[in-house]
């Protein structure tokens, strides 16, 4: 390949995030992008919600507490908790090899270590508490909207809670830093950290998960944490918002 070649490939791979001080989609640098949760939406699991993130779409349900098999993982003091992500084949645009991989096993493991201490495994000594969910749709970020659809999946299935997880990420793309990343921007940006809050009564007490892929400073980093937590602040708004339609409904027809 000669010099000229060489300059033509570097062209290609990089790529303009950030035009006239906008993003590529039109957002500002601390903008969330649209969503939408639905709790309840399945009838055979215990909990559920249907999340979307952008044009992520995930699917989250909750069964349990319910008793463990087999038995010889049960704890005789408390619930054990289990959580499974899984991206669906058609949820990217190469189709995934169907079943878990390398990725999903560490995004699993966590996000049930986010979750562990937030629900009150001490009520239900011997059981177990399954949180399962599907990306339909990928485009970046899809963690976080799973783990926002798993707190309203938790919720609308009983389980009681020292606080709600709520989730966001925060990337670096051309040296600024943005708030809920889309697909470009986590693909060909320089840094990308998801976050996940603690909040109860509306104030967050603490950080449940922090990953991170690529370098941020010291300052950039505490930058990055003060937009995650107001940006979490939002999504959580949605998550009570969507609990408080489902159970206002239930109301409804009881009524």
């Amino acid at each position: 390949m000669n010099e000229m070649d060489e300059d033509l490939e570097i062209k290609k791979e990089y790529i303009q995030l950030i035009v006239d001080g906008k993003r590529l989609d039109g957002r500002g640098f601390e903008e969330l992008r649209p969503i939408k949760i639905e709790a309840g939406v399945l009838k055979r699991a215990d909990g559920s919600c249907y999340l979307e993130m952008g044009r992520n779409k995930v699917v989250a349900a909750v069964y349990g507490p319910r008793e463990v098999h087999p038995r010889h993982m049960q704890e005789p003091s408390k619930a054990v908790v289990r959580y499974r992500y899984n991206m669906a084949p058609f949820s990217v645009e190469e189709r995934k090899r169907p079943g878990p991989d390398r990725r999903s096993v560490e995004i699993s493991k966590v996000s049930r270590e986010a979750y562990e201490p937030v629900i009150m495994k001490e009520l239900f000594p011997r059981s177990g508490i399954d949180i399962f969910v599907e990306v339909l749709q990928a485009d970046a970020g899809t963690r976080t909207a799973c783990l926002n659809a798993a707190t309203v999946a938790l919720v609308d299935a009983g389980i009681p809670m020292r606080g709600l997880i709520t989730s966001v990420a925060v990337a670096k793309v051309d040296g600024v830093l943005v708030l809920d990343p889309m697909k470009e921007e986590d693909n060909h940006g320089e840094a990308d950290v998801p976050f996940a809050f603690v909040i109860r009564n509306g104030r967050i007490e603490s950080i449940a998960l922090v990953q991170m892929d690529g370098k941020m400073t010291v300052e950039e980093m505490k930058k990055a944490t003060e937009m995650a937590k107001k940006g979490a602040m939002e999504i959580y708004a949605l998550q009570r918002e969507a609990i408080m339609k489902k159970y206002a409904a239930v109301e409804i027809e009881e009524e």
